[in-house]
């Protein structure tokens, strides 16, 4: 969806990426070696599995993982937003924790993408993702993020129908936008 966003004309950012490169860089990189040694980060790179292994079954390690990566992110998407061309029109995050937290406050509008089960798990299994129920345990269903999103959009047909319904909805924004209307 971000991706297809993105060929869409909108500025994107994805939060998992933030994070990915905020773990290999100071002072996260630093603090994750002093909490958990070295070999969090053979070859000075951060093996997120290891550091996977060290907080997902420990509700405490997660938190303290959480409060050094959490306040990071922040300060990357106000800079990321503050340095946007001011001729963007759509600025879209992905943000798999939205609701979790207070995030979803900063955004004027706010899209919950939604697939069958099966569909989802097919997806995350094609990707590398096994384990993804443990992962999950810790976010809210997607029967609550949609019961919390301003949008739903379905997503168990091809990327080309979803990147349609993306579509759609952007034309939606922008007539709202040129009449004066609010999204």
């Amino acid at each position: 969806a971000l991706s297809a966003f993105g060929r869409l004309g909108a500025a994107t950012i994805s939060a998992d990426q933030v994070v990915h490169d905020l773990l290999d860089r100071e002072p996260l990189l630093g603090r994750l070696k002093e909490r958990w040694g070295d070999e969090v980060a053979p070859e000075g790179r951060v093996d997120r599995g290891v550091v996977g292994a060290k907080v997902f079954n420990d509700p405490e390690e997660l938190a303290w993982l959480e409060s050094q990566i959490h306040p990071l992110v922040g300060e990357e998407f106000r800079g990321w937003i503050e340095n946007l061309d001011p001729a963007t029109k759509f600025a879209v995050a992905e943000i798999p924790l939205l609701f979790e937290g207070e995030m979803y406050r900063a955004f004027d509008h706010t899209v919950a993408l939604v697939a069958h089960e099966d569909t989802r798990q097919e997806r995350a299994r094609s990707r590398g993702h096994e384990g993804v129920e443990g992962r999950e345990a810790r976010q809210l269903s997607q029967a609550e993020k949609a019961e919390r999103a301003d949008t739903v959009i379905e997503n168990d047909g091809t990327p080309a129908e979803l990147e349609s319904k993306l579509a759609t909805l952007l034309e939606k924004f922008e007539s709202e936008l040129a009449t004066g209307g609010q999204s």
